[in-house]
């Protein structure tokens, strides 16, 4: 059997009946699970993951995208969060029975039919990707929805599917971002501070792509952070009144989310700040947190749901709101 999962991010988070519109949109698909939901305010940007067949997760997306752009005017939306469109981004994850060529294939697939039944523009991302460059999601997303008209205009910046003008379809929808690609972690670090600069520069020091500095006569080097795979940015959340890194981890392979949780915490730590608790977003790995467990732990046997309350206690994940385990682990 095959089995795809889907993780499109909608920029809303404070409207409960938009939200559930869009919810029902895909369970009305038909042969879909709603794995979770999860909204934020401050960062107005709304979460939904849910699994099935190919072809019903194929359509459940192409309705998703379909009354997110009913709902949700781009003309009007404000965040915290970086976003270029309703549907902001639209992976698909492989599963089992299935592999990501195969899922690259439909995504590209389900791009070409969103624009060409809808009018919204789409680029393609990740293994979806028919440029090297818009592989990287923040390449795609370059200048937000404020920058779209200007990108839609100019054919090296135009979306893969898209008009050659700013129709009204696309100033009130934006464009959607869809791709293929392996499971993440979204996950933002809390911080003991309200100072957005500060949660920047400590995003700088962890993430892959690290900084940019000036030296003499105007020379420029990338200095990378420590974390390989790990896109992370800083900012200030209203609805907390505290800063968080806000991170995407790429490969739990090679960065652990416990090895996350060090890293930020020792640049923070440099910089006077202390990392007060873990929020994840969406859904996690059950294998991410029994790695934790065990590395808080040490050598020994323990239960797994020993493991994974000890995970959640040392990474403080309920710290602002309570993290429910039968709820959010894969």
């Amino acid at each position: 059997m095959q089995t795809v999962e889907c993780v499109p991010n909608f920029s809303e988070g404070r409207d409960n009946f938009k939200i559930n519109r869009i919810v029902t949109s895909i369970a009305s698909a038909g042969g879909t699970e709603i794995l979770g939901v999860d909204s934020g305010a401050a960062a107005n940007r709304t979460v939904v993951t849910f699994k099935g067949s190919p072809g019903a997760v194929a359509e459940a997306a192409f309705r998703a995208v379909k009354t997110a752009a009913e709902v949700i005017d781009m003309r009007f939306q404000h965040g915290t969060h970086p976003r270029i469109g309703a549907t902001d981004v639209l992976p698909l994850v492989p599963i089992s029975g299935i592999g990501m060529e195969e899922c690259a294939e439909m995504a590209r697939n389900l791009a070409r039919r969103i624009f060409e039944e809808l009018g919204i523009p789409c680029y393609c991302y990740e293994a979806a990707a028919f440029r090297p460059e818009r592989k990287r999601l923040e390449i795609c997303r370059q200048g937000g929805y404020e920058a779209l008209a200007d990108k839609i205009s100019d054919p090296a910046t135009r979306p893969d599917f898209s008009p050659d003008t700013f129709t009204g379809t696309a100033a009130r929808a934006g464009a959607t971002v869809v791709g293929a690609r392996n499971f993440l972690v979204a996950v933002n670090f809390n911080l003991n501070t309200a100072s957005a600069e500060t949660a920047s520069e400590i995003a700088k020091d962890v993430r892959e792509s690290g900084r940019i500095v000036s030296g003499a006569g105007g020379t420029r080097t990338r200095i990378p952070g420590v974390l390989p795979g790990c896109k992370a940015i800083g900012w200030y959340i209203e609805e907390y009144g505290i800063a968080q890194v806000s991170m995407n981890i790429t490969d739990i392979s090679a960065v652990p989310l416990h090895k996350a949780y060090i890293e930020v915490s020792k640049a923070a730590a440099a910089r006077g700040v202390k990392v007060t608790g873990t929020e994840i977003i969406g859904l996690v790995p059950r294998q991410c947190l029994v790695d934790a467990g065990s590395f808080f732990l040490g050598s020994g046997h323990h239960t797994e749901s020993t493991l994974l309350e000890t995970a959640v206690r040392q990474l403080n994940m309920d710290e602002l709101r309570p993290f429910d385990l039968s709820a959010r682990l894969i």
